[in-house]
């Protein structure tokens, strides 16, 4: 069916109304409702289809420009390009005219993208795992499904593989809304070139999971992670305040526990389900329904501007009264908007720190580089993290 004629047949439905009292009228009615959605979805995987294709060619332009660069034997093309894909997702949700809503037609185009991305090549990710954990969810939110997600063991594992190039990006978590600011992941950033090429912010949703073999009136144990368990306390205390709470690893780890456990249940997020093949028995029981978790993207590209960016850098400071207020001072000035600010030890040396600041902005806007430019004279050393757009979905 052309696309102009399922179009002509939605028109005459939407001017029909079958009569309720008339079951043959009725059924004639969903047949043809039916027969449209077939029709819809070839034009869609047709289309779909059409962009993998577009994507391939996008491919081999790539490698021919490499391969027939002065720096070949150097250089490898990139494919994955984070200010394009916040433009094209920020695209189709202001065009997006519902029924659906923004954030959820945005994820079908993320899985569109995705998919054309692996025809492209391949994207290794490596993530804080085990899996199953919310950092997993985030890599899976900002990569997609087609990615190949690869759980390890710490954070450092994390930059060490991107670093050697065996993954081609790094998902780290950062900061917590409720528990505060990862301080292995910033430390991270002290011992390691890789740039922030993007952040995502996941809404920390806990279930309290069981498997099939659980028996539910048996309940004598409770795996989480330690943030999670305190993050479901009140919820806890009112519907299990007698069953023993043992914190372990990581929520994956949880729920990867409940294997071998008919008197166990773990709290974990909504991909501990699919990864491990467990129930949700009580759904989204954290005690702050907002909690939110940010994770950094890392990398070794720098990003083109997107639009909607933020910029990094971790600054190392004169050991003097006032210094921050030195700091701070210029982006006031050029009017840059500072979104945070975490201090950390500047190892090894003693009682000395640095400042990891988060601004608004890209640092090719004017008014970003004017502040870096003015900070720079007033501190040991300013090294910039990363450019990257701000979290989409």
């Amino acid at each position: 069916m052309s696309e102009q004629s399922a179009e002509q047949n939605m028109d005459n439905l939407n001017q029909v109304t079958p009569d309720v009292n008339d079951t043959s009228s009725e059924q004639a009615f969903l047949d043809q409702l039916r027969q449209n959605i077939d029709a819809v979805d070839c034009e869609i995987q047709t289309l779909i289809n059409n962009r993998a294709k577009l994507a391939q060619q996008v491919a081999v332009v790539k490698k021919s420009h490499v391969a027939n660069s002065a720096n070949a034997p150097t250089t490898n093309p990139i494919f994955y390009r984070p200010e394009r894909e916040a433009q094209v997702l920020k695209a189709v949700m202001a065009r997006n005219t519902g029924p659906i809503a923004d954030e959820k037609m945005a994820r079908l185009f993320r899985e569109i993208m995705s998919v054309c991305l692996d025809l492209e090549a391949p994207q290794r990710i490596a993530f804080l795992g085990p899996l199953g954990t919310f950092t997993h969810a985030a890599a899976l939110k900002h990569f997609g499904k087609a990615a190949d997600t690869v759980p390890l063991t710490t954070i450092t594992d994390v930059f060490r593989e991107v670093e050697a190039g065996t993954a081609m990006y790094g998902v780290v978590p950062v900061e917590n809304s409720s528990e505060g600011v990862v301080n292995h992941t910033l430390d991270g950033f002290l011992s390691s070139t890789l740039k922030i090429i993007g952040e995502v912010e996941l809404p920390i949703h806990q279930n309290f999971l069981v498997a099939e073999h659980t028996k539910i009136d048996g309940i004598s144990r409770i795996y989480s992670h330690q943030q999670s368990l305190a993050q479901c306390r009140h919820w806890l205390d009112v519907n299990y305040p007698n069953v023993e709470r043992v914190a372990v690893s990581s929520n994956g780890e949880a729920a990867r526990r409940l294997k071998n456990e008919w008197h166990s249940a773990a709290i974990a997020g909504d991909v501990a389900v699919a990864e491990y093949d467990l129930h949700k028995l009580y759904a989204n029981i954290e005690d702050n329904p907002s909690n939110t978790t940010r994770f950094l993207i890392i990398g070794h590209e720098a990003v083109a501007p997107s639009g909607q960016d933020k910029t990094s850098i971790v600054v190392s400071a004169h050991d003097k009264a006032g210094a921050l207020i030195e700091i701070l001072k210029p982006l006031s000035k050029h009017g840059v908007s500072m979104t945070s600010i975490e201090t950390r030890p500047e190892r090894p040396n003693k009682w000395a720190y640095v400042f990891f600041i988060d601004m608004d902005g890209h640092m090719q806007d004017a008014n970003v580089k004017a502040a870096i430019d003015d900070i720079r004279p007033l501190v040991k050393d300013v090294r910039i993290l990363g450019s990257y757009p701000k979290a989409v979905i």
